[in-house]
């Protein structure tokens, strides 16, 4: 099996070795990964800035980059579930392009739904001797609409040990410009969601969504606080 990888924005600029992560999680499970140099933003940023028009360009990009079938799987629930949810809005009124659009999407993954509900594997091999507790980003419960596929691979490394933390469902406070607009609603939020953190005695948050950590550790590292962040892919990488 080949699949065609997208690695969104905020990997690409500031987690590259987590792109190269998905990459050896997927050969180690038998998939022959395609990537294609071209591929840019999938315009995510510029819609929810409500930018439309300026997004409607970067979507074209994208289905022209990932033309030609095959799966296209991306290490965040906020990227896929966007395309997913988003892109026939933007072109409700071009019958070509949305035809596309719709067959586009049902080739989209997230990283750890093709894993689990696609190549049907629980385990990869992994070793993480750690105490880990998991967030549960907004785009990936609301938008894509995954809950149990990352815990199911978690659950499976081993020496990991998974605590869940309170409200583990609610938002880390990044929301994208929300977390520039409105900075101290948002450093609450990640206050709370790092204490909670703190409070399971866990050693790494981990989460689907790089945006998601990136604001949680800007928080940690700001107060000092003994505890780390790691993408979900870079722990099922780990060990082998």
């Amino acid at each position: 099996m080949e699949v065609n990888l997208f690695i969104p924005c905020f990997i690409d600029q500031m987690y590259p070795d987590t792109a190269f992560s998905i990459v050896k999680v997927l050969e180690k499970s038998g998939v022959s990964v395609s990537y294609n140099p071209e591929q840019t933003c999938c315009g995510q940023p510029s819609f929810n800035s409500g930018y439309w028009k300026e997004t409607k360009v970067l979507a074209q990009k994208f289905i022209n980059d990932f033309r030609g079938g095959g799966f296209i799987v991306s290490p965040s629930a906020s990227c896929t579930g966007f395309i997913k949810n988003y892109y026939e809005k933007l072109f409700k009124d071009d019958e070509k392009e949305l035809a596309e659009v719709v067959e586009l999407k049902n080739r989209v993954f997230e990283f750890t739904d093709f894993l689990v509900n696609q190549l049907k594997i629980s385990s990869v091999g992994a070793k993480f001797p750690h105490k880990i507790t998991y967030h549960d980003s907004c785009a990936a419960l609301r938008e894509y609409g995954i809950k149990s596929e990352p815990r199911v691979l978690l659950e499976n490394v081993e020496g990991l040990e998974l605590i869940e933390m309170e409200d583990t469902e609610t938002c880390c406070g990044f929301g994208g410009t929300f977390a520039a607009k409105f900075k101290t609603i948002s450093t609450a939020m990640a206050g709370q969601k790092v204490s909670n953190a703190l409070a399971t005695g866990a050693e790494y948050i981990v989460s689907t969504d790089s945006s998601c950590l990136l604001n949680i550790e800007s928080y940690i590292r700001k107060q000092r606080l003994p505890i780390k962040t790691i993408h979900i892919a870079d722990v099922l990488a780990a060990g082998y």
